[in-house]
């Protein structure tokens, strides 16, 4: 995928939230690849931080987008059970492109546009899910959106992806 496509993409998110009168608070930083580098910059940003988790069963058959509280230690094996699913694990950056036309570290809520096939399942953790704002990458980790609730919910409805809100189970 080419810097030109993937500019193109947030050209194209930037249009669907002026269409669904999303407002959002930008801003831009250091490329972020984890939540540690977050942490590490001491960047101070509204809303609730969230750990994104691009994930496939055992087989590559189901893809699910895990969000959870950014100090979140999800247990992978407990969540398969609890899910009655084959092994859960990463999806390589192979299938992030494929399914979500992302980068690793570039992965968050917003990226569910990309997915027109509605391909991938969207969990929410239930203790994130009583925020009010929440921080998303838009197609890139050197930028935070911050959506209120209501919004992030109208952006779902619009993509077809109902979020899921589960119990994770944690380490």
């Amino acid at each position: 995928m080419t810097e030109v496509v993937e500019r193109d993409r947030l050209k194209t998110l930037e249009a669907t939230f002026t269409e669904l009168k999303i407002a959002v608070i930008k801003y831009e930083h250091p490329p972020l690849h984890t939540c540690q580098d977050a942490d590490d910059l001491n960047l101070n940003r509204a809303g609730v931080r969230i750990k994104n988790l691009f994930l496939r069963d055992n087989y590559g058959k189901r893809h699910f987008l895990l969000l959870v509280p950014a100090d979140y230690q999800v247990d992978l094996k407990a969540l398969s059970k609890q899910r009655q699913l084959s092994r859960l694990g990463f999806a390589s950056s192979q299938r992030l492109a494929k399914y979500l036309g992302v980068k690793p570290g570039c992965v968050s809520a917003l990226a569910v546009l990309n997915d027109i096939e509605q391909s991938v399942t969207v969990w929410v953790e239930s203790s994130l899910w009583q925020a009010e704002q929440f921080q998303c990458h838009p197609f890139f980790n050197d930028q935070t959106w911050v959506l209120n609730k209501a919004d992030l919910e109208r952006f779902f409805e619009y993509t077809d992806h109902t979020p899921q809100v589960i119990d994770v189970p944690c380490l």
